[in-house]
């Protein structure tokens, strides 16, 4: 039935076709249990992970191979071979199983209300409604209630990794000056950068002989890559990395959001090549920047607003809202003050104070209604009344600029950046530690177990 559906949701065509295509590998990236995924029954079959009080059978790990296989040839690459696919499989549902564990321990759920909205953000994403969305998912041999599931359980996962790791994250104001004295011409020269990554893991206070051995895989894996090996194919057989079986890819990052042992590769090497093996607390990393893209400065229009907000509710009607701005409207027209009234009806308590003031918008600042409205405007006009999801509005363009933000952009991002680079290297660590720390017990066959530990 796996392959059967597999096959079908990968042989539409056109737009909807390519949408299946791509929802369905996030279904095969999953880290879910098959069973609670795909919901079928579980067969008796024999175990082969024990992961603290719970257990991997075999059905599970082959089905999530036969789902790993297909998404391996999307991306261009051949599967490695089976004992090598077979351990980075187990590892990655080992990964997902004690992280759903630990979730379930600090009560962590998500209820209908949160899933039914992040469901239909994809669909908006891909310009479509939720029901649309559901029915090219049926049609093309992927059950709704498994994507639900899916998606279900990732808002887990990402919610637990905020609450257990990112949440602890802090970013100085020193912190955010170095990066800018470091960082803001390579932000130019360099502004997105895209890395692959083998890992040679080592355990947490590892003995210097488990030390000297991995160091001895990673010069060996170099040594591959120089004699002409593809180091897709290296990453799917070889790396403990959480992307080995995308072929080490880990995607494009903004230049400030490289995880730090790769900040001087980005800065370095050129593209296609790869570091020597570079040690952390993980273990051994050979990173290779794969593409990158590079950006002037940033110019953007700016326009200077102001408005007045009327919000619907029990007692005002959408009717009632637009009557009572179509006679603001019209006195305003007249030379009565628009500041004066935004002071007294107003709904935007915020900018009511100041005149129903905005200050100076850039693209993507407002809703998307708003800035409609408001770009088709020009200087000291006011727009007939409209709607947004706040309400009714009217709103006056005082005047327009162009303006070069580069470096107020790059200090706002800074920040951001920052973060999430901390949080990339504290969710690896984190992750590694739960392995560690966990009862796990592989009961592969005994050729299988000796191939998987190569």
């Amino acid at each position: 039935m796996v392959s059967e559906l597999l096959l079908c949701s990968t042989r539409g065509t056109g737009r909807q076709g390519l949408l299946v295509r791509a929802l369905f590998v996030v279904l095969i990236c999953s880290l879910v249990p098959a069973d609670v995924l795909w919901g079928v029954d579980e067969e008796l079959d024999s175990i082969v992970a024990v992961v603290n009080d719970d257990v991997i059978v075999a059905s599970e790990l082959e089905h999530q191979i036969a789902l790993a296989i297909p998404q391996i040839r999307d991306r261009g690459m051949q599967p490695p071979p089976r004992p090598d696919l077979k351990r980075q499989v187990l590892e990655r549902m080992i990964l997902g199983r004690l992280q759903l564990q630990k979730a379930k321990e600090l009560g962590i759920l998500i209820d209908d209300a949160v899933l039914t909205e992040a469901i239909t953000n994809i669909a908006t994403r891909h310009g479509m409604k939720l029901e649309e969305l559901r029915t090219t998912l049926e049609s093309e041999g992927v059950r709704y209630e498994d994507f639900a599931a899916d998606t279900r359980l990732k808002l887990i996962t990402t919610r637990l990794q905020t609450h257990e790791v990112i949440k602890n994250i802090k970013v100085t104001d020193q912190e955010v000056e170095r990066f800018l004295e470091r960082e803001s011409g390579r932000l130019i020269e360099r502004s997105d950068v895209r890395l692959s990554h083998i890992l040679v893991a080592i355990p947490e206070s590892a003995p210097a002989a488990v030390v000297k051995k991995a160091e001895a895989k990673a010069k060996d894996l170099v040594k591959r890559l120089r004699g002409g090996a593809d180091f897709a194919q290296l990453a799917i057989r070889f790396s403990d990395g959480r992307r080995a079986l995308e072929g080490g890819d880990l995607g494009w990052f903004p230049i400030g959001q490289v995880p730090s042992l790769a900040e001087r590769a980005t800065r370095s090497l050129s593209k296609g090549k790869y570091t020597e093996p570079l040690r952390s607390p993980s273990g051994y990393h050979i990173i290779k920047l794969t593409d990158f893209k590079g950006s002037g400065p940033e110019i953007i229009n700016q326009i200077n607003a102001r408005h007045i907000l009327i919000r619907t509710n029990e007692v005002v009607s959408d009717d009632d809202a637009k009557t009572r701005l179509e006679q603001l409207r019209l006195r305003i027209l007249g030379g009565d003050d628009f500041a004066t009234f935004a002071r007294s009806h107003s709904d935007d308590t915020g900018s009511a104070l100041k005149g129903g003031n905005l200050g100076w918008l850039g693209p993507g600042d407002t809703v998307s209604e708003f800035e409609k409205v408001m770009n088709a405007l020009a200087p000291n006009q006011v727009s007939t009344p409209f709607k947004s999801s706040f309400g009714w509005h009217i709103v006056q363009v005082i005047e327009r600029r162009t303006q070069d933000i580069t470096d107020e952009a790059m200090r706002m991002k800074a920040r951001e950046m920052i973060r999430e680079r901390k949080a990339d290297a504290a969710i690896d660590l984190w992750l590694r530690r739960l392995r560690d720390e966990a009862f796990v017990e592989i009961r592969l066959p005994t050729a299988e177990r000796k191939a998987t530990a190569r």
